[in-house]
């Protein structure tokens, strides 16, 4: 099996005794998976790029912090999120054309999946900078596993609109895809999303994933309408994920 130039490598992605992207031409962007909670789900390779990197792009720069002291690594975190992407990106760009590598992270998870990160991606490679994925951890696979919805085949619809026609719209599709599929939502807007599909398919079968991998995580199945009633039993707090099982083909006439 072939590994990439960061793969698997005791001395590091550069060699022995040097950062990534140091010497000659440009460095090389990595795009790190982090930990969705439970701070040990990392991976060695993770905890090496970080190390070695000159600077880290991070969309929450006190939960990197978090993970970075926790293993005891002090390199330099920028922010880089939504709200500022689009100013940082030429500033980082130009780093990593001067020699520099950096490591760009998501607040938990994979980036550039319902995160930053995509921008800064496609314009490095437009400028011949590597870009480098090291894998890890997702909410999207970890909720998929946990909620006992057949997962051969799935669609991620990522966060559904926040009202009006279009949440409707994105709902309805959403219940007539043929695949199963997940979607994320906020705390604010679970129960309106559980009142909606279960207003629209009251028995289909359904998995809200809360805090996977932290203390308090939880997942609740069943029908739209049985995880509704249990859920609107409390206030709804911190992340979800749901899972929502394929529609049932239709036969041909």
């Amino acid at each position: 099996m072939q590994r990439g130039r960061a793969g698997g490598s005791a001395q590091g992605p550069a060699g022995a005794g040097t950062r990534p992207g140091s010497g000659k031409g440009p460095g090389v962007l990595y795009l790190v998976a982090t930990p969705i909670g439970n701070l040990e789900d990392v991976t060695l390779r993770a905890l090496r790029v970080l190390r070695e990197v000159d600077w880290i792009a991070a969309e929450d720069t006190r939960r990197t912090r978090i993970l970075l002291g926790e293993y005891g690594i002090k390199r330099p975190v920028h922010s880089y999120h939504a709200h500022n992407e689009h100013r940082r990106l030429p500033r980082f760009l130009d780093r990593l054309l001067g020699g520099e590598s950096g490591a760009l992270v998501t607040d938990a998870g994979t980036p550039a999946i319902s995160d930053p990160g995509f921008l800064l991606a496609r314009a490095a490679r437009s400028e011949g900078i590597a870009c480098e994925v090291v894998p890890g951890p997702s909410a999207v696979l970890a909720s998929l596993l946990a909620s006992g919805i057949p997962c051969d085949r799935f669609t991620f619809l990522g966060y559904p609109p926040a009202k009006g026609a279009a949440r409707r719209r994105f709902l309805a599709a959403a219940l007539e895809e043929h695949r199963t599929v997940v979607v994320f939502e906020s705390p604010h807007r679970i129960l309106r999303f559980l009142e909606e599909t279960a207003s629209l398919d009251p028995e289909r079968q359904i998995a809200v994933c809360r805090e996977l991998t932290k203390r308090f995580e939880e997942i609740s199945r069943g029908t739209t309408s049985d995880v509704l009633a249990l859920l609107s039993q409390r206030v709804p707090r911190g992340e979800f994920t749901v899972v929502l099982a394929a529609a049932p083909e239709r036969k041909d006439a």
